[in-house]
């Protein structure tokens, strides 16, 4: 095992990525990376695979490794150049590296590629490179598969809303009579009718600079995405700043809403894994009455098509900024079904989002376990 010293320039360059904007982007199945990850697809590539991309603004510390032809945005940086060394590993060694640079650069709003070519490193040779990789990546191939998992869960449960509720082809549909466009026995009922809470929460004073590396989460619009929680950025309080945010306490089965924002109108089940979580001010809880409505069906339906798009005009009513109040969520209506075809709905989702959550809390731990071994591999304190 061979260790050389050398400036980051040596194992590897890189260029600032290109302008994409969204009005010029085509149909196609390129993914397009900016700062923090695959952001949308395009029809053209201005990168060959492997690829390796971090963020240049926006996501400082992030790497993303792909395996196909993609577009680097003009937010990130990309290898062109991996100087005879291995791609995966490549991606690895600049998230170390990326990892140390932030916090001693925590001032510096970007990062400066000819800056940082010229951070100091110690570097295996090629036959160490593979091994680390071969390590480390196995972590990786796990957390993908697994999320690969989730998301065929989340699928099958979107497409079973959409097969009953929205074609109407539910158990017994044949039998049913269709009056005013919906079967018989439905009907529209605000949400206010079904829900038990409908609120936002709030920023503990100080902001970001008062959060704390563990205790009680605090999740943030950038969590929140439709039918899925991103762990990223997940900031945490102390218990004197949760006990002040007791009033916005997320419990199991909460919707969670972004109200503010570009991200307005995205929305997921609260993650169990996490509770008891509090939420800041750009974040809805919606709890639904269990004895009214079956939670996972109230979400759905939120979460529909149809329902999304008037969710938006909501949104953008009234104000230059998108946002949407609590007074308009307990007004807006969603369509209930019988209530033994809402349960047996529910029946179906609550353990496909159970699956989902085991999935998830397995890697969080891979990844806590891989970001473990990452700097021991890469100072050569574990040989391999």
């Amino acid at each position: 095992m061979n260790w050389q010293s050398c400036r980051l320039g040596d194992v590897l360059t890189l260029k600032r990525g290109h302008d994409l904007p969204e009005h010029s982007r085509q149909d196609g199945d390129v993914p397009v990376v900016s700062s923090s990850g695959i952001t949308g697809r395009h029809k053209e590539a201005k990168a060959k695979a492997p690829g390796v991309v971090t963020g240049r603004y926006g996501t400082i510390g992030e790497v993303f490794y792909l395996e196909e032809d993609y577009w680097p945005l003009n937010t990130a940086l990309y290898v062109i150049d991996f100087k005879g060394n291995d791609p995966r590993f490549s991606a690895y060694f600049l998230r170390n590296i990326l990892k140390d640079y932030q916090s001693e650069k925590a001032a510096v709003p970007g990062v400066d590629r000819n800056v940082l070519h010229e951070i100091k490193v110690l570097a295996p040779d090629y036959a160490t490179q593979r091994c680390i990789s071969d390590i480390l990546s196995a972590y990786d191939d796990l957390i993908e598969n697994n999320r690969r998992r989730m998301a065929l869960l989340e699928e099958s449960a979107r497409l079973l809303y959409r097969e009953w509720f929205v074609r109407l082809r539910f158990p017994g549909y044949e039998h049913t009579r269709i009056v005013n466009g919906v079967p018989a026995g439905w009907r529209k009922v605000p949400l206010a009718e079904v829900t038990s809470k409908i609120g936002s929460g709030f920023t503990p004073r100080g902001g970001e600079s008062s959060y704390h590396q563990e205790g009680t989460p605090l999740i943030r619009s950038m969590n929140v995405y439709d039918d899925l929680f991103d762990d990223g950025g997940l900031a945490f309080l102390s218990e004197d700043q949760a006990a002040t945010l007791a009033g916005v306490t997320v419990e199991s089965k909460d919707i969670l809403l972004n109200i503010t924002g570009a991200s307005v109108a995205r929305c997921c089940m609260a993650p169990e894994r996490y509770l008891p979580a509090r939420v800041n001010q750009h974040v809805m809880i919606i709890r639904v009455d269990s004895t009214k409505a079956d939670p996972f069906f109230v979400h759905k339906a939120i979460n529909s098509d149809e329902r999304k798009r008037q969710l938006l005009s909501y949104a953008q009513k009234g104000s230059t900024r998108e946002a949407l109040t609590k007074e308009a969520m307990a007004r807006f209506e969603i369509t209930l079904p019988t209530e033994i075809l809402m349960r047996q709905f529910g029946e179906i989702a609550a353990p496909s989002f159970r699956q989902r959550e085991v999935l998830a809390l397995q890697n969080q731990k891979l990844r806590a376990a891989r970001d473990l071994l990452l700097p021991r591999l890469m100072s050569g304190e574990i040989a391999v």
